[in-house]
């Protein structure tokens, strides 16, 4: 047996599970009811996530775009950055308020394992902390209080878990941060270029000292963010290629599931067949065709 069997409570039979242990499951909601978590560290981060793009668009707008004599320059700038802008914003929100794939809590119970109708010598999960059958693939969050199947991550700055059904958008989140804080990189140059030219009184409607004041500080944020976000973009792209979470990589999880080709995992995670809908956070991906579990037999 693997190290990883041998850390799951790895039951056979019904009885076993000590279904009495699990006390029955809450009443089920409405599943169109938003998902959010209750976490003070992770509401800080959202928070300050929400602040600190905020202040870029600031920057950018009042400090860089208006003042500039280039009319042209600053529409064009000015409807690409904040459109990106409201894309990262608006995928922020749906990796933070969508469920991630979380199992139903407390269903370990004795009729809910004797519907399961288990086959001689088939085994089940349970979890011992939310009292869940545990489907494959899925892991215990400690934040989250539940088991989320296809556990990336918990990532504090959305105050969610990364999971089945919301990695889509923590990916396009990564990616439109990136992209806009390299956008604000270019502009930022751009800025300096020009004021060194010009009278530094004459390309902000701030004092000098302000202006560079400003301009530092978004380059550093712009900076530290594209570094951050690009990496972490980088490698859930490689997970979703290599179908392997990042708790199945750290914890070298033996491989159960079938190989696909890396195209049909994305269509997977952004939905099948491909389309321009890949890059909005607002469409929820049809995986049509695309199984998201195949395992071998």
């Amino acid at each position: 047996m693997s190290p990883a069997h041998r850390t799951r409570d790895i039951e056979r039979h019904a009885g076993y599970l000590k279904p009495e242990h699990c006390t029955p499951p809450p009443p089920r909601t409405n599943s169109d009811s938003m998902w959010f978590i209750r976490d003070a560290c992770g509401i800080v981060c959202g928070v300050i996530t929400w602040f600190l793009v905020f202040y870029a668009e600031f920057v950018v707008l009042f400090v860089m775009l208006l003042p500039a004599k280039n009319v042209a320059y600053s529409l064009f700038n000015g409807a690409v950055f904040n459109s990106l802008a409201f894309l990262a914003l608006a995928s922020h929100a749906r990796a933070m308020c969508t469920d991630p794939g979380a199992v139903p809590k407390g269903n370990a119970t004795k009729e809910f394992i004797e519907s399961l109708q288990l086959k001689p010598g088939q085994v089940v999960y349970k979890c011992p902390k939310c009292c869940s059958i545990k489907p494959d693939r899925a892991h215990h969050c400690s934040v989250c209080k539940r088991c989320i199947k296809k556990m990336d991550h918990h990532c504090p700055w959305v105050n969610n878990c990364v999971g089945e059904n919301n990695q889509k958008y923590f990916v396009l989140f990564t990616m439109y941060i990136a992209l806009i804080s390299f956008h604000a990189l270019v502009m930022v140059a751009v800025h300096f270029a020009f004021c060194f030219e010009e009278d530094w009184a004459k390309c902000s409607n701030f004092s000098p000292p302000a202006t560079v004041i400003l301009l530092i500080l978004l380059c550093f944020e712009g900076l530290l963010f594209l570094i951050f976000t690009a990496v972490m973009f980088g490698t859930q792209v490689h997970s979703i290629c290599t179908d392997e979470t990042g708790i199945e990589q750290l914890k070298k999880e033996e491989r159960r599931w079938a190989k696909k080709s890396k195209w049909m995992n994305m269509k997977v995670v952004f939905g099948h067949p491909f389309s321009i809908s890949w890059l909005s956070p607002f469409a929820k991906p049809d995986h049509g065709k695309a199984d998201v579990y195949q395992y071998i037999v």
